[in-house]
Order: C-alpha cells, then sequence, then structure tokens
C-alpha cells in the first residue's frame, strides 16, 4: 500500500473560462423505496466533488422516525462527504435508513457520472 496521490485543496484553482462540463451542479437520486417509507437525496457537485448531500425524502411516519432522521441524516452527510462515494457506514440504529440513503446516492452519483 500506499499514499493515495490527492492532489492538496489550496492552490486547485480551476481555469478561468469555459464550461465545466457535468462537473458541477446537482443531482438528484433515484427514490429508495425502504419499509419506513421513501428515501430520495440530492447532491451539489462542484469541480467533480460532492459538496453537499440533502435528504429531499425521509420517512417520517411518526415520531420515532422523525427522532432517528434527526440524528442519522447529519451523520450520513458527512459519511458521504467525507468518502466521496456511496460507500459510507451504517448509522447505528437507523439501518433501513442509511440502507436507503446509500441506494439514491448511488443513482444521484451515476446521474451526476462522477466515478
Amino acid at each position: 500500500g500506499g499514499a493515495t496521490g490527492s492532489a492538496p485543496p489550496d492552490g486547485a484553482a480551476t481555469g478561468g473560462s469555459g464550461t465545466t462540463d457535468g462537473s458541477s451542479g446537482t443531482a438528484t437520486g433515484s427514490v429508495a423505496q425502504t419499509r419506513w417509507g421513501p428515501v430520495q437525496v440530492r447532491i451539489t457537485v462542484s469541480g467533480g466533488k460532492i459538496t453537499d448531500v440533502v435528504a429531499v425524502q425521509v420517512p417520517d411516519g411518526n415520531h420515532r422516525d422523525q427522532e432517528i432522521n434527526d440524528y442519522a441524516v447529519p451523520i450520513l452527510r458527512q459519511e458521504a462527504l467525507a468518502a466521496q462515494s456511496a460507500r459510507i457506514d451504517t448509522v447505528s440504529g437507523a439501518t433501513v435508513t442509511s440502507d436507503g440513503y446509500r441506494e439514491s446516492l448511488q443513482s444521484a452519483i451515476d446521474a451526476a457520472h462522477l466515478r
């Protein structure tokens, strides 16, 4: 094994003019149907990197769902931003929501044509 050749964040200025064909914008994933309800996420992409993930839909059928989402969704978002992929850990106590989140996230990444 060895260090991954990632460029330092500073000094990574992009060239002045021209279009950023497909490397910036938003992409909405498909709706993942879970046993508790639909889960859907939208990603924001800038310079080929995922810069934000918003849960458009999460199960909210009852108070328990809302409690789970209040703590699980921010964790899932952080995981996705850190991983820059849908290969993220399941949040303890929110397995179903995590699975749906991953599924929708993967389709959003596919839609954005990210590697």
